[in-house]
């Protein structure tokens, strides 16, 4: 293999805490292995039996297995505190990456390479004299060197140390719907409450084609979280899109959202954007940028941050849906407000006072808008699951949002 230069990524999920692993010695005297107890995070899994803590157990016959094929998953290890790390060992099952990083954090929301290539072939990498460090390590595999996803059997991490204590017991293998917004079933959930407020129906795959100009300032909104012309997301949107599709009905419009970046401007999008939005609402390709966007530039980023903070479903959702609203930048204004008053779980803080301190400076921030002044995607919808305990976002739920009612099983 050999190593390249890659742009850093974000985004993350799934919370399991692994099993204790049995140890192999490094090549390196000084060197010992850093992941033994520590807890696991994964972009998605594909289903029970499969969860990030089979990566880490120290058993070859057990794996995790991704939910779903091309585009990017990943495996997050938290070391427990700040660890050198100088050795990285991955057993791929059938489901290897061609493309992959090894990536280390401080806080688990900034990363650095530590190691990088697009000629991954299976098997083992051994990835040795590696020149990291940070208290979180992940594994950001971005193409597939098959059709069936990402699996590894073994995921190891070595470094001088010394390990830093076992993890929690009470922090327990955690799987199927406990395990927040990676369980494609949460995520699902989740989506159908967003789109309830951003497009008034729990059918987000119906919203691909949505664009108007709600009056926000924010120039045109579409698709399926609301995409503006004004806010750099849409621009984003379509020049992902014109990549994969360099012959698409946006490509031409690319320079008029360059240049009414940041305004609400309409200038020389008009007449024909919206008829050509509509038209390309229907390409499967324009569908699948629409959700790789949506997770490249908010979930991912937002439930990453959610679970570096010890938060349940709820939480994540909460993170979510505000970065949806405000972007990256006022998901972590409204988080460093909240900060005043409480602390996060990882933080030492109770679960339930921080969402509400987080939630009260959401509410806050939304009322500085006119278009948002109507907090009701939060009173009546996150602060109802709070206040009924639900951190879990277990069914059924009902709420109320911009004055209709929505339900789900």
């Amino acid at each position: 293999m050999r190593a390249n230069a890659i742009a850093l990524g974000t985004g993350i999920a799934a919370v399991c805490t692994a099993p204790l692993v049995i140890s192999v010695t490094a090549d390196a005297a000084s060197d010992v292995l850093l992941t033994r107890g520590r807890p696991i995070v994964a972009s998605t899994v594909l289903g029970s039996g499969y969860e990030a803590g089979q990566a880490v157990d120290g058993y070859p016959g057990t794996r995790w297995a991704s939910a779903g094929g091309a585009g990017t998953q990943w495996l997050r290890l938290d070391l427990g505190k700040a660890q050198d790390v100088t050795r990285v060992r991955l057993r791929w099952e059938h489901g290897y990456a061609k493309t992959y990083r090894i990536q280390v954090s401080g806080d688990g929301v900034g990363w650095t390479d530590i190691y990088a290539t697009t000629a991954g072939d299976g098997g083992t990498d051994d990835l040795k004299r590696l020149d990291g460090s940070g208290h979180y390590l992940r594994i950001l595999a971005t193409q597939p060197g098959t059709a069936d996803g990402y699996s590894l059997s073994e995921a190891q991490a070595y470094g001088p140390g010394p390990v830093a204590p076992a993890a929690v017991a009470g922090l327990a293998t955690v799987s199927g719907l406990s395990t927040g917004l990676a369980d494609p079933r949460k995520k699902s959930l989740a989506l159908q409450l967003v789109s309830s407020a951003e497009n008034s129906t729990l059918n987000w795959r119906g919203e691909f084609g949505y664009l108007e100009d709600i009056g926000d300032g924010r120039g045109y909104t579409g698709g399926i979280v609301g995409f503006c012309s004004g806010t750099s997301d849409m621009l984003a949107l379509v020049t992902e899109y014109t990549r994969r599709s360099p012959g698409n009905k946006l490509a031409r419009f690319l320079p008029a959202l360059r240049t009414v970046d940041g305004s609400d401007s309409h200038a020389g999008l008009d007449p024909g954007f919206p008829a050509a939005w509509r038209a390309a609402a229907a390409d499967p390709i324009f569908q699948k940028t629409q959700e790789d966007e949506r997770d490249r530039m908010y979930f991912h980023p937002a439930v990453s941050l959610a679970t570096s903070d010890g938060l349940r479903a709820l939480g994540q959702f909460a993170y979510y849906d505000a970065a949806v609203m405000h972007g990256q930048s006022g998901l972590r204004g409204i988080r460093a407000t909240a900060l005043r008053v409480a602390k996060p779980p990882r933080q030492g803080g109770d679960e339930t006072v921080w969402l509400n301190a987080f939630l009260n400076a959401r509410v806050k921030e939304m009322r500085t808008e006119e278009a948002h002044s109507d907090v009701s995607r939060v009173e009546t919808a996150q602060r109802a699951f709070l206040r009924a305990s639900n951190l879990d976002l277990n069914g059924p739920l009902r709420w109320r949002v911009y004055g209709e009612s929505f339900s789900t099983p």
